[in-house]
């Protein structure tokens, strides 16, 4: 959530950032509840003043001059009523503007699509086959690693069933993650997969978002979800809290699977585990104080490129314009790794720093030491990684002329097998 006052002191400002990533913004909405909140509030503090200077004196007053008084304050104390619950109104009104507006994008970030995203670097150098390469789907049937058909069967359009090898090399993927994360100094979470509303709220997916994921039946006040990554979960770990300042960074991980409905429906080149409902993924999560959370972002980027780099695959960084961000960051890096057979690139992860806008969501705050003041926290999060586009640019990027697949070598210990074969 943005901060009021920054809108009510700069709107321009604030409105030329959001017309980075919106095709028009306009504020006065926002600034006229804001206006008429803030009326009803002084008009009720003057009122509950005026009533309690009349009670401390009422009392040297005689009788008759006391029952005018007495009359008096009853009639205070109705309009008194009355602007409390026009302005708890209208901070309602407010509080779902204010919900519906996106983060503003960082200062570097430039507006506009995909067509705006910047490439940083590549690594590695895209694989070249001199016999007739296959696609994953070929490459899973053919080896008998994913079952897409009973899948399908099991939970329709979007599903499927690792088998044997496969279901190896999947699990082998986590291993490597989790290694490598509880080495980075990452604390390992496993949360609930079921999660309420609130937790939607402070990652900036509700209200608008919500038809997005998978929710469960219930009563409205008690809507809960499926969770469409883990950091739905863990940006709310903290949720109402105030953190010490030397305890920061905290620094979680979390392995779960992510459902989601993907609404957009399935193109030609993403068949297969491209897109799915369900698949895999391990999530990295920071809570930072302000002053540090670029320089926990840069860390996030760096221990993703690290695992990529392990792995051996040519991937390229690419830093998203802010129409391409999701409406709760500030800003976001992908990484895409190279799909041979789409003949180009897929992401596998992004890192984004959300700066104070879920912690202002959430109330997610940490004690300045120096001045016992508390502020807001700064929150990231970063996958790493999604494995149902990984696991495809393993097996493609790979193969070999026999139809086998070789395993990266830093997998084999959790494979138990340097090669994939029939």
């Amino acid at each position: 959530m943005l901060d009021i006052n920054l809108i009510r002191t700069n709107p321009e400002k604030v409105r030329q950032a959001l017309l980075k990533r919106l095709d028009a913004v306009d504020l006065e909405p926002v600034l006229a509840l804001d206006r008429k909140r803030r009326e009803l509030i002084v008009e009720a503090d003057a009122l509950k003043m005026k009533k309690n200077a009349a009670s401390a004196s009422v009392k040297q007053l005689a009788k008759d001059a006391q029952q005018a008084v007495f009359a008096e304050m009853k009639e205070i104390s109705a309009r008194v009523k009355a602007l409390d619950s026009e302005a708890a109104a209208v901070e309602a009104q407010l509080s779902v503007l204010m919900a519906e507006l996106p983060n503003l994008p960082a200062d570097d970030v430039v507006g506009g699509g995909k067509e705006h995203n910047e490439v940083l670097r590549e690594w590695g150098a895209k694989p070249e086959f001199n016999f007739s390469a296959k696609a994953h789907i070929e490459l899973c049937k053919d080896l008998g690693l994913v079952d897409y058909e009973r899948g399908a069967k099991l939970g329709g359009a979007g599903f499927w069933v690792y088998r044997d090898l496969g279901a190896r090399l999947e699990w082998a993927l986590m291993n490597l993650f989790v290694e490598t994360h509880l080495a980075n100094g990452y604390s390992f979470t496993l949360p609930p997969h079921i999660l309420n509303y609130e937790c939607g709220y402070t990652a900036g997916q509700f209200p608008k978002f919500k038809d997005d994921v998978f929710l469960l039946a219930g009563p409205e006040d008690k809507t809960q979800f499926l969770l469409p990554t883990a950091e739905t979960a863990l940006i709310s770990l903290h949720r109402d809290e105030i953190l010490k300042e030397e305890d920061l960074p905290r620094k979680y991980f979390a392995y779960t699977p992510c459902y989601r409905k993907e609404a957009g429906g399935y193109g030609a080149n993403e068949r297969g585990m491209i897109r799915g409902h369900q698949f895999n993924k391990v999530e990295l999560i920071q809570f930072a104080r302000p002053e540090d959370s670029q320089k926990s972002f840069d860390e996030m980027v760096g221990h993703v490129e690290a695992v990529m780099q392990k792995l051996g695959l040519h991937y390229r960084l690419v830093k998203l314009a802010a129409k391409d961000c999701s409406a709760s960051m500030a800003r976001t890096y992908d990484i895409e790794v190279w799909i041979p057979s789409m003949k180009g690139y897929k992401e596998v992860s992004s890192v984004s720093n959300a700066h104070d806008y879920q912690a202002r969501r959430g109330g997610m705050r940490f004690k300045r030491a120096a001045t016992g003041k508390n502020e807001l926290l700064h929150t990231l999060n970063g996958s790493c990684m999604a494995t149902s586009r990984l696991f495809p640019a393993i097996l493609e990027q790979f193969q070999q002329a026999d139809g086998t697949v070789t395993v990266p070598e830093v997998l084999r210990k959790y494979m138990g097998a340097d090669k994939i074969t029939i």
